[in-house]
């Protein structure tokens, strides 16, 4: 067969698959095979790495779960506490107002007892020297000495 400058030479020919066979096996056999192996280590860690970074995640949303649920709970502790701590107050105020008024009370009625005191003291005083200021202002207006001064 002439294929003019395509021709080819059988020793060249048979030279060349005879290379091409010893890269094809030293390829096949030796390198294919680390760069297998390399593929798959690196899909194993980027697969493994993402289900590592999924359970992670599932992970960080259960302890985020628990924590606003902890969170929730201390604000429902603290506004028991301020309505508690409201009621206890009002509840002092209101027996400090009741004893306040227990006080004024006793305090006002002593006084009005005592007042009532000094003036039927002051009455009784005074009543006793009513006949004797009564006969002199008498004398003074009728200009001469009245009742029991006379004598």
């Amino acid at each position: 067969m002439d294929l003019g400058p395509l021709n080819p030479v059988w020793a060249e020919l048979i030279i060349g698959f005879v290379i091409f066979g010893i890269t094809f096996l030293i390829l096949a056999k030796g390198i294919l095979p680390k760069i297998n192996r390399t593929l798959s280590e690196r899909e194993d860690a980027i697969e493994g790495g993402t289900e590592r970074a999924d359970d992670l995640r599932s992970e960080a949303t259960a302890i985020r779960e628990q924590y606003e649920a902890e969170l929730a709970e201390a604000r429902h502790d603290a506004a028991r506490i301020r309505s508690q701590a409201s009621e206890e107050g009002a509840a002092a105020i209101a027996a400090a107002r009741a004893e306040g008024l227990r006080e004024r009370e006793a305090i006002l009625a002593a006084g009005a007892e005592r007042i009532a005191t000094e003036r039927a003291a002051a009455e009784r005083e005074l009543t006793a020297d009513v006949d004797a200021w009564a006969h002199a202002l008498a004398g003074r207006i009728v200009g001469e000495p009245v009742g029991a001064d006379r004598g």
